[in-house]
């Protein structure tokens, strides 16, 4: 039977990220990283040495690593995602971070996330701030139950999931900050074929012949679900900010400025409702 240093050792040969056939292993044993640092020379049964070549393939043929574990790290927490949902990353949370900041530590407040997928933006939201109201949307079906499933396991009761496509599920409703991380890749972008995104909700991903579709219907109707002095932000593409800004402006929004990511590209717009 084989050892667990030997399992990993081949592995991470066979994959550009070593660490992915570390978590890709751990999955398999339910256990955690560091269990298999202290367990090397333990050796493994048929079944789950078989199950662990099973998904090393699937990695090789470049099935997201997320997708096979079924969950992301976001903010605080280990979300469960799925193909229905976009897979959550780090530079998200620099938009959780600047509607944080335009937000009270207490009081009553009322927040929405528009096309919520596996619901990290809204859960972040609804964890900081605990006497926030958060309602999340979005237009599948399968990616709210996954939202909710995650509120659920962190105990979450300030949340709520409406169905609906960007505001359609709020008809008649109006919030402090509405926060979205809508598609906005063009159409034909080729990076759509490589990578991770190939198995990613083309829905989630693409908006129209300049990524910015999306982005357009929400700034246009953002006003009417702001309440005076009420935020909204956007997340883009790094060479969208200019434009994002213009839209805004158009909509009515004040104070309006794009805030670049660690990277140092454009990443999230925002602007608010004025008083």
């Amino acid at each position: 039977m084989p050892r667990i240093d030997a399992l990993l050792r081949d592995a991470r040969l066979r994959l550009p990220d070593g660490v992915e056939a570390d978590l890709l292993l751990a999955h398999v044993l339910g256990c955690s990283r560091t269990w298999l640092f202290t367990h090397a020379q333990d050796e493994l049964d048929a079944d789950t040495s078989a199950a662990f070549a099973a998904l090393l393939e699937r990695r090789e043929r470049g099935e997201p690593v997320a997708y096979l574990t079924g969950e992301r790290g976001f903010w605080r927490f280990d979300l469960q995602v799925g193909p229905a949902t976009l897979i959550p990353r780090a530079e998200t949370e620099l938009l959780v971070e600047l509607a944080l900041a335009r937000l009270p530590n207490v009081g009553p407040m009322r927040l929405a996330d528009l096309g919520t997928g596996s619901g990290a933006i809204a859960l972040a939201l609804a964890f900081e701030r605990p006497h926030a109201q958060v309602i999340a949307t979005d237009m599948s079906g399968e990616a709210l139950a996954i939202a909710s499933s995650n509120a659920r396991a962190l105990s979450l009761h300030n949340i709520a999931f409406r169905q609906g496509d960007w505001f359609a599920a709020l008809t008649g409703a109006r919030f402090d900050l509405i926060a979205s991380n809508p598609p906005y890749i063009a159409d034909d972008d080729p990076h759509l074929a490589e990578g991770d995104l190939r198995f990613e909700p083309a829905s989630a991903l693409s908006s129209g012949i300049d990524g910015l579709d999306a982005i357009r219907l929400i700034t246009a109707q953002a006003p009417a679900h702001l309440l005076p002095g009420g935020w909204l932000l956007i997340e883009h593409g790094f060479d969208q900010g200019a434009q994002v800004q213009a839209l805004m402006r158009a909509a009515g929004l004040v104070g309006v400025e794009t805030v670049r990511d660690l990277e140092l590209r454009d990443r999230v717009t925002l602007g608010h409702l004025p008083r």
